[in-house]
């Protein structure tokens, strides 16, 4: 099959079976976005959502969460991955934020790198989910369903190979929507061990699921030897 097939084939399915995709993530401007996607890198949107009621709470406002040390913001994070450094990140970004921005999130991946936490990947999901741009944020689920679909090729070996790789045959308003799909599908259909295949309805052109019948008919033909 080729590559533009399995787009358009994965591109049908998720547009007629789930046309409006979201953040899990909850926010209500682009403050509370971007400071749940810096706490989001290697923690789950789940324990996210559990510490930014008590965070927003005391610091509702870029100007005031750019006020505070690392320290007076640790208490309220602890319990996601690398607190200590994102407590740093979060001090920094809203001096940031406040001293050159005036509080307001900047709309351009350029103008977000800036800010402290910020990497491409952040800055893709903020474009994307408040400005609607076509920016493709690569995280460990997409990487792992796009090569297991066959989207990528497999010299596509890094985030940024594999946004080029997307974007390339992805129609551009179709990009903010297409990165929800990969995410959510990676995280509860095509997760990193054991793929739940038997539930996946894009068996059909994906690229790894002939790996799985073959190692699954291997070892019931291993197991069937052993029995006689």
């Amino acid at each position: 099959m080729t590559r533009p097939e399995r787009f358009r084939r994965f591109l049908d399915y998720f547009t007629s079976n789930f046309p409006e995709p979201k953040t899990e993530l909850a926010y209500r401007n682009p403050y509370e976005l971007i400071v749940a996607v810096v706490l989001s890198a290697q923690c789950t949107d789940k324990r996210v959502n559990q510490v930014m009621p008590a965070l927003l709470a005391q610091f509702p406002t870029a100007a005031e969460l750019g006020a505070a040390t690392a320290d007076d913001i640790f208490p309220f994070i602890r319990s996601v991955s690398y607190p200590n450094n994102k407590a740093k990140h979060l001090a920094g970004l809203g001096r940031l934020l406040t001293e050159e921005f005036g509080g307001e999130v900047p709309s351009t991946i350029e103008e977000l790198q800036r800010l402290p936490g910020v990497g491409r990947k952040t800055a893709n999901v903020v474009v994307s989910v408040i400005y609607n741009q076509p920016a493709m944020a690569v995280d460990t689920h997409v990487f792992r369903v796009s090569h297991r679909l066959g989207l990528v090729p497999k010299t596509a070996t890094t985030p940024l190979a594999v946004e080029k790789g997307l974007v390339k045959y992805i129609p551009q308003e179709v990009i903010p929507k297409a990165h929800h799909w990969l995410i959510l599908h990676g995280r509860y259909i095509c997760v990193a061990r054991s793929p739940k295949c038997s539930a996946c309805p894009l068996t059909d052109f994906c690229a790894y699921y002939p790996k799985v019948v073959a190692e699954g008919l291997a070892a019931v033909g291993k197991s069937a030897k052993s029995q006689r």
